[in-house]
């Protein structure tokens, strides 16, 4: 028979696993609904989805700076500027505690500027990769890369 204290932490154990679980799983559901919300140009979601003062990084975006919710909403609505049909899709979708990572594809048509790189109305797909950490139930952090090169290539802007 087990003896009381044994008993406790073992329950307490399977609680804490069950939570964490719980808590990825949740944490993917919001990096779902932000997905689908960028995707439906529904920036006002975004508000209860991410953090007012959230820090996004990109060695694929160099100089561009996303400090705080409103940078980031500046941000997508650039990226909406340069490709009006852009489009996100979840790959493979990764939780565990407060990180959720992503393997997606993002498709749409260069119908503007890139930032130097003048519309060339050519259709562009591209897998991305993020992790994003959330914090108090909203995306804190986020590390987003994607092959450049590839993309210029699709795009013209490159040779092949």
């Amino acid at each position: 028979m087990f003896k009381k204290p044994l008993l406790v932490f073992i329950i307490g154990l399977a609680l804490s696993a069950g939570c964490s679980q719980d808590l990825a799983e949740v944490n993917k559901q919001t990096v779902r609904q932000m997905i689908a919300a960028i995707n439906e140009r529904d920036f006002e979601a975004l508000d209860r989805l991410v953090a007012a003062d959230v820090h996004r990084y990109s060695a694929a975006t160099p100089g561009v700076t996303v400090e705080n919710l409103e940078q980031f909403k500046a941000y997508l609505r650039q990226d909406l500027a340069a490709v009006p049909d852009a489009s996100q899709e979840i790959k493979h979708l990764l939780g565990e505690d407060d990180l959720v990572a992503v393997h997606a594809r993002y498709r749409g048509t260069q119908k503007g500027h890139f930032g130097p790189f003048p519309p060339t109305d050519k259709p562009l797909d591209i897998p991305f990769i993020a992790v994003l950490r959330l914090e108090q139930g909203k995306i804190a952090e986020m590390w987003v890369e994607w092959d450049n090169l590839n993309a210029l290539t699709q795009l013209g802007h490159s040779p092949r």
